[in-house]
């Protein structure tokens, strides 16, 4: 819903009887007024706060037909404002779009083993799938043994022809099976870029394990995402988003520049995305845009041509906050 103001003011039903569609009594509605006053009554009308207050001051907005929430001790907030979210990236993140290897879903090697053998028993021979969120600080195995790391070998045994790419929970490190080795062209003699770190073992092959920078050469290899991939990543983000409370968030990049980070996550086929959910009465929560025209290697002429495009009238009707310009 949106709101106006969260002052003290309190109504009453005019002569007309226009009572309020929704009431909330019975708990701490934090206002973030000036005074930063706390209220325990709140009346929205039409999708809009029309009166906060005590119980007294709301009661007579209450009609035959409004529906009253009784709070039960619980605090009302307003909105939250996510100031920095990859909306999309999240999505694709996250269950159904991901495997969830999170602490404490996966608590073992085994158990991250047996989640790629029951995605890929569902997924068409040859299809990627992926994982975020396992961290070796929470894996038996490697608790127990330090040098005890994530490999290939995990993961072959349940997915021989599935490539499988696995995200780490903090973003530095992505694990992957032989196969998606073979496909992205990793082998003992592939140089690592610089930054980034290919691990290998005793005899020289990789391991599976990439760090850091050498983690681009997987996002290179997979496929860029599909318009409906990106959908269903903004529609869950969405879900999520309003399952949390936040109401708002800026997309800190989006546009050309974006093309080849995250699978085009953060490209311009995602700002249309957006665009197309605006249209359709689904983007459920306020959206700011930061602009991202080209990437670190775009010139100044560039990333001139690519603002002017992308800035044209009738091209944009997301709120554009800023631009982004992305160096190395």
């Amino acid at each position: 819903m949106d709101s106006v103001n969260m002052t003290g003011a309190t109504g009453e039903a005019d002569a007309a009887g226009a009572y309020a569609d929704l009431v909330f009594v019975g708990g701490q509605v934090v206002t973030v007024d000036a005074e930063f006053s706390v209220a325990s009554a709140l009346a929205v009308t039409g999708g809009i706060i029309g009166a906060v207050g005590g119980r007294d001051d709301i009661a007579p907005l209450i009609g035959p037909d409004t529906r009253v929430i009784d709070l039960r001790g619980a605090t009302l907030l307003p909105g939250i404002n996510d100031s920095h979210l990859h909306g999309c990236a999240f999505g694709m993140a996250t269950p159904p779009l991901s495997l969830d290897l999170s602490h404490p879903t996966v608590s073992c090697l085994a158990d991250a083993a047996e989640a790629v053998r029951v995605a890929v028993g569902r997924t068409p021979k040859g299809q990627w799938t992926t994982g975020h969120g396992w961290d070796t600080g929470y894996l038996a195995e490697c608790v127990a043994d330090p040098a005890r790391q994530p490999s290939r070998h995990d993961l072959d045994a349940v997915s021989p022809d599935h490539p499988v790419v696995l995200y780490s929970f903090s973003g530095h490190a992505t694990w992957v099976n032989s196969k998606a080795l073979e496909l992205i062209g990793i082998d003992r003699n592939t140089p690592a870029p610089p930054g980034g770190a290919i691990v290998v073992d005793g005899t020289g092959e990789p391991t599976g394990l990439l760090h850091e920078g050498a983690q681009a050469l997987v996002q290179n290899a997979l496929p860029p995402l599909s318009k409906q991939e990106r959908t269903d990543a903004v529609r869950a983000a969405l879900a999520e988003c309003a399952r949390l409370g936040i109401t708002s968030y800026t997309e800190p990049g989006l546009g050309p520049g974006g093309d080849g980070i995250m699978r085009g996550a953060l490209g311009a086929q995602t700002l249309e995305v957006y665009r197309s959910l605006l249209a359709d009465g689904e983007l459920t929560a306020r959206l700011g845009v930061l602009l991202l025209p080209t990437g670190m290697a775009g010139t100044a002429q560039e990333f001139a041509d690519s603002l002017t495009e992308l800035t044209a009238p009738g091209t944009t009707r997301t709120r554009i906050r800023a631009v982004w310009r992305s160096t190395g």
